[in-house]
């Protein structure tokens, strides 16, 4: 089925109560898995080490008091209220909002952008009734615009959040799991548990990552069970003990109790604010996963089930051991010491499997994010396995889900307690945010044009709250938090040295491509003899002859009766419509039979298979031919400024009033359709393997230029397809700096070989594959 048409969220419209009742019931699997774990392992972490629980209680009362206003004010009123209306088309996450600043001010570092792109539905879709541009917000976007330095710094700021979100896909899973294991050591002694938590973990572990390759939609199900029941779990636990053991612990909900904390604790309790940093771990996939669901459904399951239950929890914790203050040792001070005995088994169970569902919820979202760099020409081609017909965001990457175990066992068995990994990924959490804060700052003077005063009060007040904790974090550098540093150095150094080898490639390209004078001055032949079928010449081009056709012209004396120069690329937008999905335009007169096609994708679009793609590729060519000669001036003449004009032309599905391609057997004699329609066939001559008609409507009519053009690219069709790739080897110029020489010939060059060709180039059949090899000098 194509994928496509199901990627649009309708959340332009008003959405039906069931429906968003249903969506925020399925985001509880999706979204909160992370966030909703994180009670085992708060109150652990923060009584490591810097501070002690005494019989004041005004320790355990200052941690409750910051954890309340931490959840309040940042997942709540940051992202609940502000950062989820800062969707790019229903999408969120980082690259969102990246996206969204490129489209508001010219700061796009992708080499091939078209003004034809910005005629884009998606990409035009803007707020409505917004206010007139500020003088601040204009004179910032000229600056944006004008510096190159200050577009590579807000790249490379999104790259650091995405690089610290990987971090996360390996941190999460490895302190959920260790902290859900950990119910073990009430049930056996000190000496013994740390030796079977660590197998268990791994164990656990390892079978997460091994059934990746099945999809979430087989297991997905089961998700939101699990969180709900998890939930449930918390809030009664946590509402038992406050009754039981302390109901006047709400009064630690005051501000006032974090002043004592930090009064009596000083640096201590400063130190220990890392800790209670990881209960807002997971906040971040509220807004990353937001287009898999909706606004308000993501609203309505945080305000009236996550929210309340986690703070039910943490006070029901705070509760008991407000009464205990004698515990045996301080590793025991944590989630499962406040749960009855008589519960602690089946809520051992529900943790673990709450646990599983929240690390598979933080895995998919790195799959998805690599995705997205990927398509923006920021991250090496791998290999991409979409796990679900109807669901397009379900993916599944081998090499970063491989990558991903190997790393999360080894900080497993490196740290093998919760203090190290809770500093590690803290420290991921909290970098996140504040990219995410300084992101929506831009969002909110450029795209939101709101007053630049909003903008400094947004990134002050949260930036401060966030600065707090990042500082408390950052201190930990030697205890753990040096782990998520070093992992978003190494991704960051791949993701700036492949990007910064993709532009200088284009840039080659651009420099050495043959002008449309000497493609005319070969006549319509080419100078050469022009045999039967359609060759696909693949180039990063999109105006210009790339030269690896002149060299391919140059080298063979024979060249196909139709030629495709055929231009697959990306744009900042995260769908584009199947009805915009082509551009099409003739290079040099019609008798050439030559012909340039753009193919734009959107950053989560799913590619089709080679032979559905194939068929929208000639049929969008043949309704280009058709639409040409019965409205010769419906093609924009403001697209392209080169040598050719370009026209948008949909998938088959999009133009069903248009023309459409039939394939079958040559033997196969049925009618063709309506009798409305009428057939172009090919002659009994030619007859292939499959026979091809172009079945056109009635009216209006065609020209007899267009006819003939469309009788022989019906013959092409028939008699095959041959796709001419460039293999490239790139290397540094002569007397170039050595800097850039490492990163051109070890860095770029090794990355190069080591990733997965382009997606276009594994689907071909080899039989049918033209390799034509070059030497970039950039």
């Amino acid at each position: 089925m194509d994928l496509e048409t199901g990627v649009y969220r309708n959340y332009v419209k008003k959405e039906s109560w069931r429906t968003v009742l249903t969506l925020a019931y399925q985001s509880l699997g999706v979204v909160y898995g992370d966030l909703s774990t994180s009670p085992l392992y708060v109150y652990k972490s923060t009584f490591a080490e810097d501070i002690q629980h005494s019989e004041t209680n005004e320790e355990i009362y200052g941690v409750l008091s910051f954890v309340f206003w931490t959840l309040t004010l940042v997942p709540l009123l940051k992202y609940v209220f502000i950062v989820l209306r800062a969707d790019d088309n229903g999408e969120g996450g980082t690259f969102a909002l990246y996206s969204l600043l490129c489209r508001h001010a010219r700061v796009n570092s992708l080499p091939n952008c078209q003004l034809a792109d910005e005629e884009l539905i998606e990409y035009k879709k803007d707020s409505i009734g917004v206010a007139p541009k500020s003088t601040f917000g204009s004179s910032l976007k000229s600056t944006l615009e004008k510096h190159r330095v200050l577009q590579r710094f807000l790249l490379v700021l999104a790259l650091i959040g995405t690089c610290m979100v990987i971090g996360d896909g390996i941190l999460t899973p490895a302190i959920s799991v260790f902290s859900a294991v950990s119910g073990l050591e009430l049930s056996m002694s000190k000496e013994h548990h740390k030796y079977v938590e660590v197998p268990v973990a791994c164990i656990i572990l390892i079978g997460l990552f091994a059934l990746q390759h099945y999809g979430t939609h087989r297991v997905g199900f089961l998700f939101a069970p699990v969180v709900l029941i998890w939930l449930l779990c918390i809030s009664a636990i946590g509402l038992y003990n406050i009754i039981h053991w302390n109901p006047h612990v709400y009064q630690a909900l005051s501000p006032y109790y974090m002043y004592k904390f930090l009064r009596k604790t000083q640096r201590g309790g400063w130190m220990s604010l890392g800790g209670i940093l990881l209960c807002i771990t997971g906040s971040e996939a509220m807004f990353a996963d937001l287009g898999h669901f909706s606004q308000s459904s993501i609203k309505i399951a945080f305000t009236s089930l996550v929210y309340p239950s986690l703070v039910l929890a943490y006070m029901g914790q705070a509760a008991y051991l407000s009464r205990h203050h004698i515990i045996e040792s301080d590793y025991r001070i944590g989630f499962y010491v406040s749960v009855p005995e008589k519960l602690r088994w089946p809520v051992l169970v529900i943790a673990i499997l709450a646990a599983v569902v929240g690390s598979q919820a933080i895995i998919t979202g790195t799959f998805s994010i690599i995705k997205q760099c990927s398509a923006l020409a920021c991250f090496p081609r791998v290999k991409i396995v979409h796990t679900s017909s109807k669901i397009h965001g379900q993916i599944y990457i081998p090499e970063i889900n491989w990558l991903l175990m190997i790393l999360c066992l080894a900080v497993t068995v490196g740290f093998r307690d919760t203090k190290r990994m809770g500093n590690a990924s803290g420290l991921a959490v909290i970098t996140v945010m504040l990219v995410t804060t300084c992101l929506m700052s831009l969002v909110i003077v450029l795209c939101w044009q709101k007053s630049v005063f909003f903008a400094i009060g947004f990134v002050f007040f949260f930036g401060t709250i966030e600065a707090l904790y990042f500082t408390a974090s950052l201190i930990k550098f030697l205890e753990g938090a040096w782990v998520p540093i070093a992992l978003a150095f190494i991704f960051l150094i791949i993701m700036c040295v492949w990007h910064y080898g993709t532009l200088k490639k284009y840039e080659f390209d651009v420099q050495n491509k043959v002008s449309i004078n000497w493609l005319l001055s070969l006549g319509p032949s080419l100078g050469i003899v022009r045999v039967r079928g359609i060759g696909l010449v693949h180039t990063e081009l999109v105006s210009g002859i790339p030269a690896i056709f002149s060299r391919f012209v140059t080298n063979l004396p024979a060249f196909h009766q139709v030629l495709v120069f055929l231009c697959i690329k990306s744009v900042p937008v995260p769908h584009v419509r199947p009805e915009e999905r082509f551009l099409v335009g003739h290079i040099g007169p019609r008798e050439f039979r030559l012909y340039r096609c753009i193919v734009r994708y959107g950053y989560r679009d799913v590619h089709k298979d080679d032979m559905e793609f194939e068929k929208d590729l000639v049929c969008s060519i043949a309704e280009f031919i058709r639409s040409g000669s019965i409205a010769p001036g419906s093609v924009n003449e403001d697209v392209v400024k080169d040598d050719d004009k370009m026209t948008v032309v949909g998938t088959c599905s999009s133009h069903t009033e248009g023309i459409q391609m039939s394939e079958d057997d040559a033997d196969n004699r049925e009618a063709a359709g309506p009798s409305e329609l009428k057939e172009i066939r090919s002659p009994p001559a030619l007859k292939a393997r499959k026979r091809v008609r172009f079945i056109v409507p009635e009216s209006p009519q065609i020209d007899s230029g267009a006819r003939e053009e469309l009788q022989e690219l019906m013959e092409a069709r028939e008699a095959g397809i041959a796709y001419i790739l460039g293999h490239s080897y790139v290397r540094a110029k002569q007397g170039s700096s050595l800097i850039k020489k490492l990163v051109i010939n070890l860095g770029y060059e090794f990355l190069r070989r080591n990733s997965r060709p382009p997606t276009y180039a594994l689907s071909v059949p080899h039989a049918s594959t033209l390799e034509v090899g070059m030497i970039y000098h950039v």
